[in-house]
């Protein structure tokens, strides 16, 4: 059951990940209201660097600053083996 909660969460928290990082990359093109960089990277730390990392890196949004491309490899790792270990073990 706990499984399924983990994996619940972690695809919504992507999912939200994903589509405010669209709206960021729309925004800039826009020159409209921005996301502030501390809500992206936090969004990364709670789950959704994984998809946040590789939406960015598709729509070529942050992907020159370090500020983005040091952390959030670095939390994609940490999420991705902890859902494999919650997968194996819970």
């Amino acid at each position: 059951m706990i499984k399924y909660v983990i994996l619940i969460y972690f695809f919504i928290i992507s999912v939200i990940s994903v589509i405010v990082t669209v709206h960021d990359k729309h925004a800039a093109k826009k020159n409209k209201w921005r996301v502030k960089e501390s809500t992206l990277l936090l969004l990364g730390a709670i789950g959704g660097a994984p998809l946040m990392l590789l939406t960015m890196l598709t729509i070529r949004h942050k992907t020159k600053k370090a500020k983005f491309m040091v952390p959030l490899p670095v939390f994609s790792v940490i999420w991705i083996v902890a859902l494999v270990l919650a997968i194996m073990y819970l």
